[in-house]
């Protein structure tokens, strides 16, 4: 296996900015008696810049990213908005700013903490992202900052009213492919799902504690079919989807929602929407012109088999790359991660879909209930 190719494509991966106050935390919004607000935990899938604030090389913060909407490279690894974005719009909210960003930030409309790259284990490209444990940590000094500012007794209700949400997972089972970790030879696929998960669980139950009620999440999305995963096993094997990171990826999501009802079992008023990213992304991989657009494998930005090297830009050692004309026609902007527009599409998915997508409640249910 080429562990060296892999490691190289995997840097930056969500599955896994510069500075957004595009929407400021007093233009828009309802009063505070009747929003809840958006605390957001995870990877480059809702990473809205935080890493352009510490020191690692996964970062966005360049051309072509954000050249839509934005305008300006935001660290998003998105030319345009991401889920959580398009979620805060549909919850009448502004722009959720990274929890890192310079600024004075108020966190009544919410934070985000997700960091490309970062995984539920601290382990997971450790030194290069704020891992999961870290942004908790960040979330109890903003639950500090809100009691200090509002009150004891109002920023519980804030925080009750909350939604919180997770894309976390994705780069722990990707992280030992591209780092050929001995995880590999020593953990059985399920011991490694189950501590994986277990640090999901961790975390869901020390927000918990502290008053939250309203969880989102989204499955994992089809990791070794990316167009980076099949650039690797192109160069391997001369085509298809990478297989061997799918045990991991069919076991977590299998697990996930069983885990979830244990838990809205075991913790009174624990309330979440879970929705089917693999089979979103997938559906649009296969038949891209079904949902609008042109090319559902090859990434619009990038070099390589399918763009799978992940040179978007020109900032990450490879200068040349190939960027398209119309990044709206793609399902895959550079080589792990959606255009805006296929953000968008799931972003409606996940506010309003039914239950054979997102289940057992959709995120429209629980800002208003």
């Amino acid at each position: 296996m080429a562990n060296t190719s892999f490691h190289n494509f995997i840097f930056g991966f969500c599955t896994s900015l510069l500075i957004i106050t595009t929407l400021s935390h007093s233009e828009r919004g309802s009063s505070k008696k009747e929003h809840a607000p958006i605390f957001i935990f995870g990877d480059s899938i809702f990473d809205a810049g935080n890493n352009n604030y510490i020191n690692t090389s996964l970062r966005a913060n360049f051309r072509p990213y954000g050249d839509v909407f934005f305008k300006y490279p935001t660290g998003r690894f998105s030319n345009g908005r991401l889920i959580s974005d398009f979620i805060a719009e549909y919850a009448k909210l502004p722009i959720i700013p990274p929890y890192l960003q310079p600024g004075n930030h108020q966190f009544t409309y919410g934070a985000n903490f997700a960091s490309a790259g970062a995984g539920a284990l601290v382990e997971t490209s450790q030194g290069l992202v704020i891992d999961l444990t870290s942004q908790l940590s960040y979330f109890e000094q903003v639950r500090k900052s809100l009691r200090k500012n509002l009150g004891d007794e109002e920023a519980k209700t804030l925080i009750s009213r909350a939604i919180y949400l997770f894309s976390v997972g994705g780069n722990d089972y990707s992280y030992i492919f591209g780092t050929n970790s001995s995880i590999l030879r020593t953990y059985s696929h399920r011991e490694f799902v189950g501590t994986v998960l277990g640090n999901i669980t961790a975390a869901i139950e020390e927000i918990y504690k502290k008053g939250g009620r309203n969880f989102g999440f989204l499955s994992l999305d089809p990791l070794g079919c990316l167009p980076f995963a099949r650039a690797v096993e192109q160069e391997q094997k001369g085509h298809g989807c990478f297989e061997e990171i799918t045990p991991y990826v069919k076991l977590h999501n299998k697990a996930l929602p069983k885990l979830l009802q244990k838990l809205e079992t075991k913790l009174k008023g624990f309330r979440y929407s879970l929705s089917d990213y693999n089979e979103f992304l997938r559906d649009r991989m296969n038949h891209p012109s079904k949902y609008g657009f042109e090319e559902g494998k090859v990434a619009c930005c990038g070099s390589g088999a399918y763009r799978g090297i992940l040179s978007c830009g020109g900032e990450r050692g490879i200068k040349e790359y190939y960027l398209c004309p119309n990044a709206s026609k793609y399902v895959f902007f550079d080589s792990a991660h959606p255009t805006e527009r296929v953000n968008q599409q799931f972003a409606r998915l996940f506010w309003s879909g039914t239950p054979n997508s997102t289940a057992p409640y959709n995120l429209k249910a629980l800002f208003e209930n």
